[in-house]
């Protein structure tokens, strides 16, 4: 990519100014904001110890800010000791003990309130029950759960004891779940009978049985929680009940004190290139970021009920359901089901039920309940509602002013936030009270983060609205450590450009003519289905598995709801299929990448043909396919292909 390709197109000259009421409120002025960028920029390393003494509780306070000796493996408050379960949990007794942390319902309407003081009791019961199966510090832990409190409740015993937890989302396959156990060398998985989505029981002991018959030697115990109450299989020995291993367990159980750098967790995300990557992050460093985004980015208030929708599976539930809301001492919101179940106002009602005042989503969520209409929305009082906010991918201005005017009723701000499971925590956003808002931008870098947007030289942009790549020119205490087991791709992934100098998001965006960033899409081929990065090499090599596929390409395309369709270019042994036989090739292949990867890569459209497009050097034209799937008009040069007849077979033409 070089800089003159990105040219944006889009043009929004809506401005929204930050609503009176809520700034004569909010938690951080304008003068605050002021003081906090002029702190960053005169005082780096001073203005992130300065956050971390106020807002983590230490048990031996640090004496180092940033260790950037072995740059880009940075370190920070190396010598400082502290436990996120504490800091979560145990900070607040004193003070909030009755206090509701957790705020659950289930699709079938069943409703739960845990308050602190049961969190901790249950958060330590589970510890207990760790260790006594031999679960110590440093070892790893899978998570592949239903959306659950048993779910946060897992993570955070993992926390308390040392051990390294890694939560698979429950809608990955046996495959993917089992690549990951490999790859982290678990050492126990949890997991439940089933879930409940859409009216259905999702299948995950079964899915993890499957796993496990398949290698995953490392495994030495499976705890499963009873959550379903359907028949599983449950083997001897290797299989406990999650009640049966807390039974008798004590409510109290010593925080293990950790360093700061010990990992939190692993969390694996799709690349563009080969196997799933375990990204690790630190304790301090990211908790510290989870608590400064929930308290900056959502005003995050005493009496406040914050819904963040997304599954613990994914980052955002990580820092925004399981660690920053707890150690901000708020009330959570967690649910454990689908968005239009029974109907397309249950998000609407859970709002209503719970009087939830923050409420944080996924575009595509937005994008999906806008096609039933303004009816569910309305049907519901939103009234509890004071701010709103969107992750995952760039909301479409379009669905920015229905989720402005319909949910928010013109008076709630919404922080458009951009950030990566590499980051840790919200990167740009705007902090409401204060930011005026465009549809579409995610305004500024927050403070303390240098985000920019720099050309292939790795200089600035200066010109308005010119694209180039997203960078962040210094460390932060949340970044990424490194990719677990593979250091190497750390640095090649992460810091590929310009001598190492700045982090590399991967997204290409523009500033305007105000200085807000505009993220404009991936610089690879990871692409955004829902809000989930994937790499377009797993779903290819998941093609390449069935017996009958030579090659695959994979590529995006737009899509109203989703954001990006995955479509798929293949090439099969024997003659090309056609017609009948195409159709019913296509919905094998659905399917078998479904079972492979998880029904979120199921390509949208699968298209045969007899070759590729690839230079006479054998490299795969990915523009091309791009421009192909799009139905746009083929511009480029194609004068370099091995076979320029595919093109037409490609389009459909043929």
């Amino acid at each position: 990519m070089s800089s003159n390709e990105i040219d944006s197109v889009l043009t929004e000259d809506r401005l929204f100014e930050p609503n009176a009421a809520f700034s004569s409120h909010a938690r951080i002025k304008p003068a605050d904001l002021d003081a906090l960028y002029n702190k960053a920029a005169d005082d780096y390393t001073g203005f992130w110890a300065d956050l971390a003494t106020d807002l983590i509780s230490w048990n031996k306070p640090f004496s180092t800010v940033l260790d950037d000796s072995k740059a880009p493996f940075y370190k920070w408050f190396t010598d400082g000791e502290m436990n996120v379960s504490w800091n979560c949990i145990d900070k607040h007794l004193e003070s909030s003990a009755d206090k509701t942390a957790i705020i659950f319902e289930g699709e079938q309407g069943d409703t739960r309130h845990i308050s602190y003081q049961q969190l901790h009791d249950d958060v330590c019961q589970f510890a207990n029950g760790l260790k006594a199966r031999g679960v110590s510090k440093g070892d790893r832990v899978i998570i592949y759960m239903p959306m659950t409190p048993e779910a946060v409740i897992a993570m955070q015993a993992c926390a308390r004891i040392g051990a390294i937890h890694s939560v698979v989302f429950g809608g990955f396959s046996a495959d993917s779940l089992r690549d990951r156990i490999e790859d982290a060398s678990a050492a126990m998985l949890i997991t439940a009978d089933g879930g409940h989505r859409g009216g259905k029981i999702v299948e995950l002991k079964s899915a993890a049985d499957k796993a496990l018959s398949s290698g995953c030697e490392s495994i030495k115990d499976v705890v499963v929680l009873k959550r379903s109450g359907h028949e599983i299989d449950m083997k001897d020995g290797r299989d406990h009940w999650w009640h049966d291993v807390i039974e008798g367990q004590a409510t109290s159980c010593e925080p293990e004190w950790v360093d700061s750098e010990h990992p939190l967790f692993l969390l694996y995300t799709s690349g563009s290139t080969g196997k799933p990557k375990g990204i690790q992050h630190s304790s301090a460093g990211y908790l510290l970021n989870a608590v400064v985004t929930n308290l900056w980015v959502f005003d995050l208030q005493d009496d406040d009920i914050f819904w963040c929708t997304a599954d613990v599976g994914w980052i955002t539930g990580h820092t925004y359901v399981a660690y920053g809301p707890l150690a901000a001492g708020t009330t959570t919101v967690i649910y454990e089901g689908g968005p239009v179940t029974p109907d397309a106002g249950r998000f609407w009602k859970i709002c209503e039920d719970h009087k939830v005042s923050v409420f944080y989503t996924a575009p595509t969520a937005i994008r999906a309940l806008m096609k039933f209409g303004d009816e569910f929305p309305n049907k519901y009082d939103l009234s509890s509602i004071r701010l709103l906010g969107t992750v995952g991918e760039p909301i479409n201005p379009e669905a920015w002013m229905w989720y402005h005017s319909v949910i928010g009723k013109e008076r709630c701000p919404i922080v458009d936030t951009w950030w990566q499971t590499e980051t840790g925590a919200n990167m740009i956003a705007p902090i409401p009270g204060v930011t005026a808002t465009k549809p579409g931008s995610c305004t500024r870098a927050l403070p303390g983060i240098e985000a920019d947007v720099v050309n292939e030289d790795g200089d600035s942009i200066t010109e308005a609205n010119k694209g180039g790549y997203l960078v962040i020119r210094k460390p932060w205490p949340s970044m990424l450590r490194t990719i677990w087991g593979d250091d190497q791709r750390y640095v090649d992934t992460y810091f590929p450009k310009f001598d190492g100098r700045f982090y590399l998001a991967g997204d290409s965006a523009r500033k305007d003519a105000d200085g807000y960033f505009w993220i404009m899409g991936r610089i690879d081929d990871v692409v955004n289905i829902s809000g989930h990065r994937l790499g377009t090499m797993e779903v290819e090599s998941a093609l390449v598995a069935h017996d009958r596929v030579v090659e695959a390409a994979v590529v995006s395309r737009p899509h109203e709801v989703k954001g990006e369709a995955i479509v798929a270019f293949v090439i099969c042994k024997g003659e090309r299929p056609v017609q009948d036989e195409a159709e019913s090739m296509v919905k094998e292949l659905r399917e078998w990448v479904g079972e492979q990867i998880g029904p979120i890569a199921k390509p949208d459209d699968i298209r045969f043909a007899d070759g590729l497009p690839k230079t006479r050097s054998g490299k795969i034209m990915r523009r091309l396919l791009r421009t192909i799937a799009r139905g746009e008009e083929i511009t480029q040069d194609t004068s370099t292909l091995e076979n320029e007849a595919v093109v037409l077979q490609l389009q459909g033409k043929e």
